[in-house]
């Protein structure tokens, strides 16, 4: 997800979500400017987001780890938000590319990545 976090967040789009718990790579991304809060709490989300008049235009990835009664993911769909699993995304920013996927058990989004930063203009 962190991948997918930093792939939008350099498209310039406003980036935000939840995990379970703090890391170092979360620390990272919040100095980065992406929002993280790490309570399953619809109140952390960013006011921007749950303010936004119009649910069609925010997409809003989740991925298996998500249980079903996470209350977040509830309430975006209740509220109708373009829901769709981070597999399907990956789909949609490759099509048409040419890809090199990885697959195994760990390491899939790490070694991702990495590539895919090896490829951001130097800072």
């Amino acid at each position: 997800m962190s991948g997918l976090a930093r792939y939008f967040k350099s498209l310039g789009k406003s980036v935000g979500g939840y995990d379970k718990t703090p890391s170092t790579l979360t620390h990272e991304m919040e100095n980065e400017g992406i929002e993280i809060h790490y309570e399953d709490n619809i109140g952390l989300i960013n006011k921007e987001l749950i303010n936004h008049t119009s649910a069609s235009d925010t997409l809003i990835i989740y991925t298996p780890a998500i249980p079903s009664d996470h209350s977040e993911f509830n309430h975006f769909s209740d509220k109708k938000y373009s829901l769709h699993k981070r597999a399907e995304v990956l789909g949609w920013i490759t099509e048409g590319h040419f890809t090199v996927a990885i697959a195994g058990t760990h390491g899939k989004n790490t070694t991702s990545t990495i590539q895919w930063l090896q490829e951001l203009p130097p800072r």
